[in-house]
């Protein structure tokens, strides 16, 4: 019998951002794609985030059914009562994903929690991926061999370009300055298009049109079907 996989969903629970407090959380379609595609890849997923409980979020489409059928779901039901971060170890998982919105941009940049989490994950030899702005959960990760994570590695995050265009009068800094500025080979497509960064067990995707296809590449992998 095949072994389930698991992925553990790290989740921001931040509720605003910037001097406008402007409304944030996790972007909905950023864990409801990536959700349905592991779940149709019989990939267990569950979900954490720093305090616990019930996570904010934003842009919920209800044109979208993949979106709709999430929020109707158990799932979102186990993710309204999140684990927090520091009664899990990430070790018990094959992956760790962190969904953007901008609420990563709040609690989990710079986070020692999530730092050490990471760290400890790819230090176990296991996948590490992020989408939009999940991968300022990347920043400041120091492995045990005392590299940073970023540095050397291809990637992708939310734009400067899409920033400038989003939230730039909202968020403390721009990703894509801040993963480059340690390091990071950044490589981003056109404004909102997909695009999805693979560099052996770090995968990030640019934007929400990515979030489905990353979770592809993490399906792939776990289940040994990556080149």
């Amino acid at each position: 019998m095949t072994k389930v996989k698991h992925v553990l969903f790290i989740v921001t629970n931040a509720a605003t951002i910037g001097p406008n407090q402007r409304a944030t959380g996790y972007f909905f379609p950023e864990i409801a794609h990536p959700y349905e595609v592991l779940d149709k890849a019989g990939i267990a997923v569950e979900f954490a985030s720093l305090q616990g409980g019930e996570p904010p979020f934003d842009g919920y489409d209800e044109r979208d059914a993949v979106q709709v059928a999430f929020r109707n779901s158990a799932a979102f039901r186990r993710l309204a009562h999140s684990r927090k971060l520091s009664d899990v170890d990430v070790l018990d998982y094959d992956a760790i994903f962190i969904p953007g919105g901008l609420g990563p941009m709040v609690d989990i940049t710079g986070n020692a929690h999530i730092q050490n989490a990471v760290a400890r994950a790819w230090d176990g030899g296991k996948i590490v991926s992020a989408v939009c702005h999940g991968p300022a959960a990347l920043l400041g990760v120091v492995l045990a061999d005392g590299s940073p994570l970023v540095r050397g590695r291809n990637l992708t995050s939310f734009s400067n370009a899409e920033e400038d265009g989003y939230a730039k009068d909202d968020v403390p800094f721009k990703l894509e300055d801040a993963l480059r500025a340690e390091g990071a080979k950044y490589s981003a497509n056109d404004v909102w298009q997909e695009n999805v960064v693979v560099d052996g067990r770090l995968m990030t995707g640019q934007n929400p049109a990515s979030g489905g296809p990353l979770a592809e590449e993490i399906a792939k992998a776990l289940k040994g079907e990556a080149a």
